[in-house]
């Protein structure tokens, strides 16, 4: 117990032992070059640590599509093919229409080859259908094919037609402005450029013009094509684009160097043999004189655009440079303690050289330590030819001694 209190109240203090090694000094440089180098090079320059970010960006967007279309004898405008109308972030074009005119409540023999049936006993009462509620009857589809009878909505949609897509829209084009915020910085800026009435732009992902670069005027056959998309192939079955907008601001320079990033891919998979593509049902309703409803049911194929905003602006800030700065320096030291671990386990001499690195020295002889440190060194200086820090624990007092130690191992 006396010698765990008298260890607590020890002091360790620090003496410098200066080691000419030409090996051991080229490989203290190398780690302190390698370690400078790395926060310059990587911390400062590449990761920008001077600086600190703000990702938290607002933003709006809203979309206009333009262009007009052929299909099925009519002419179809922006009305027509795009849904939802508000010009969101998320909307989808119209290529391809399949239609059931003039549905009423009523019961009707079911369209899907799976409910089709014999007998009245393949059909169960009030059982879900596809199109409505079964009946329990078998009755006949056509003049060679019987299904199950439903209530709901008649006649029952059959969407196996083939149809072709409206090929018009490859050429319509999307106007999409954006406005972004980052509010550390109270930082605000559009993508739309200020002349971009007078000079007419379209968006060229590989012009190095910064008139097509940066125009908010996309083309649907661009946008699929960046995005390795064939039109034939989405027309017909639908899908999900995302347009991605990436804004990277280094808020030190101007504000021209803030521009946005746009990049292209199809967010739903291809692979699937289940509900392949993009589609959606909607229907329009209506009454006949004699107060009968009617209704028009339509399931739409078509593409859908997700616009997805994101960003980070950087600006300096003294806090994070100064914190590097200090981490940079603190680092160096690293170089010292590989040095050390060199010299005491894997250099001929290493054993001798703990013998002088470490001491420990008494209460009584800590007053004439710097005396026998001197002599303990010259006593040793044809043994040793390296050097390190060298520890002195003492419990009153520590004095830091430097000495030069000249031999070879």
């Amino acid at each position: 117990m006396a010698t765990c209190i008298k260890d607590f109240f020890t002091y360790e203090t620090t003496k410098s032992v200066v080691v000419k090694s030409p090996v051991i000094g080229v490989l203290n440089r190398i780690v302190q070059l390698l370690i400078l180098s790395y926060f310059v090079g990587y911390v400062f320059l590449h990761q920008r640590a001077y600086q600190t970010p703000d990702t938290g960006i607002e933003s709006s967007v809203m979309t206009k599509v333009k262009g007009l279309g052929l299909y099925n004898s009519k002419v179809m405008d922006v009305a027509d093919y795009v849904t939802p109308p508000q010009g969101a972030s998320v909307f989808c074009i119209v290529t391809k229409l399949i239609t059931t005119e003039n549905q009423v409540q009523d019961e009707c023999a079911e369209s899907e080859t799976k409910y089709a049936c014999k007998s009245d006993s393949q059909c169960k009462m009030n059982e879900q259908a596809t199109t409505g509620i079964m009946t329990g009857k078998c009755v006949n589809y056509n003049d060679t094919f019987r299904t199950c009878q439903v209530k709901g909505w008649c006649p029952a949609e059959d969407d196996t037609v083939h149809m072709m897509p409206m090929r018009e829209v490859e050429n319509f084009t999307i106007f999409i402005k954006n406005s972004i915020r980052f509010p550390n910085f109270n930082f605000t800026k559009g993508n739309v450029m200020e002349n971009i009435t007078s000079i007419p732009c379209r968006f060229d992902l590989y012009e190095t013009d910064p008139k097509n670069l940066y125009c908010p005027i996309f083309r649907v056959g661009d946008i699929l094509r960046y995005a390795k998309q064939d039109f034939n192939s989405i027309a017909q079955k639908g899908g999900v684009i995302g347009i991605k907008i990436s804004w990277v601001c280094d808020l030190d320079k101007s504000e021209d160097h803030c521009n946005p990033k746009f990049d292209f891919t199809r967010l739903d998979a291809t692979n699937n043999k289940v509900s392949k593509g993009y589609n959606f049902r909607h229907a329009k309703y209506y009454k006949s004189e004699n107060g009968t409803e009617h209704r028009t049911l339509i399931k739409a194929f078509g593409i859908r655009f997700d616009v997805m905003v994101t960003g980070t602006a950087r600006k300096f800030d003294i806090v994070p440079t100064l914190i590097n700065i200090v981490a940079a320096f603190t680092s160096v030291g690293v170089g010292t303690v590989l040095c050390d671990i060199i010299l005491l386990n894997f250099l001929k001499g290493g054993d001798r050289l703990k013998a002088v690195k470490f001491e420990e020295v008494s209460d009584d002889e800590s007053m004439s330590f710097p005396s026998q440190s001197n002599d303990l060194y010259q006593g040793s200086s044809t043994e040793l030819s390296v050097s390190l820090s060298k520890s002195v624990k003492t419990p009153l007092s520590s004095r830091a001694d430097k000495q030069i130690l000249h031999s070879q191992i």
